[in-house]
């Protein structure tokens, strides 16, 4: 009788072990997974069909310079309006290429457009449409990041447009996650007749 006892004792203890390991066990790692930091959060959805990077004056590679813990507001400054992000002054570039690859021939020409104090005539990955009230600074000061609507941008070679963030549906899911304004009015003021987009024959 004693060793029946002492038998089903033991086998309450394991019945105990095995709850413990199947049932507290995932929650503590769970827990363990969730306390992770996470590197950003991407709130719009990527483009259904990727778009080819369009085809620049030189060569950049956001890797390569955020790896070197250069920061977006180095490069981009948002000035008065708001409305877009700006390109760096071919100053800021020279302030390390002065003296670093000087002799590529893409830092020559970087050379040659901070001699003749000329802007670099970058092409933007992304436009607002026409009839679109848009606005960085607004969603800066909402304290939304670069990486929500750009995509992980630190990982990128060449400057693509990879996120539907100037489509509507990309906007609309933003802000609905956000608990943001979601009438016509908060991207259309009125309408106008530029809002038109005609098909190209």
């Amino acid at each position: 009788m004693k060793r029946m006892v002492r038998d089903s004792g033991s086998l309450v203890l394991i019945a105990l072990g095995l709850a413990m390991l199947f049932f507290v066990g995932p929650l503590f790692a769970l827990q363990a997974q969730s306390a992770k930091p996470q590197e950003f959060i991407q709130d719009v959805p990527d483009t259904p069909v990727p778009l080819p990077a369009p085809e620049q004056p030189l060569p950049y590679s956001h890797k390569v310079h955020l790896a070197l813990g250069l920061e977006c507001q180095l490069c981009h400054t948002n000035p008065d309006r708001g409305r877009l992000m700006t390109f760096p002054d071919t100053a800021t570039c020279m302030k390390c290429h002065a003296s670093f690859g000087k002799n590529r021939p893409s830092i020559q020409k970087l050379s040659a457009y901070d001699k003749s104090k000329t802007a670099i005539p970058w092409v933007r990955v992304y436009t607002v449409l026409p009839g679109v009230a848009w606005s960085h600074r607004k969603h800066l000061d909402a304290g939304m990041n670069c990486e929500m609507c750009h995509g992980d941008v630190s990982q990128m070679q060449v400057m693509a447009n990879v996120k539907s963030v100037n489509t509507m549906v990309g906007c609309l899911d933003c802000h609905m996650s956000h608990n943001a304004k979601t009438t016509c009015t908060t991207c259309h003021a009125a309408w106008a007749p530029e809002m038109v987009i005609e098909k190209k024959q």
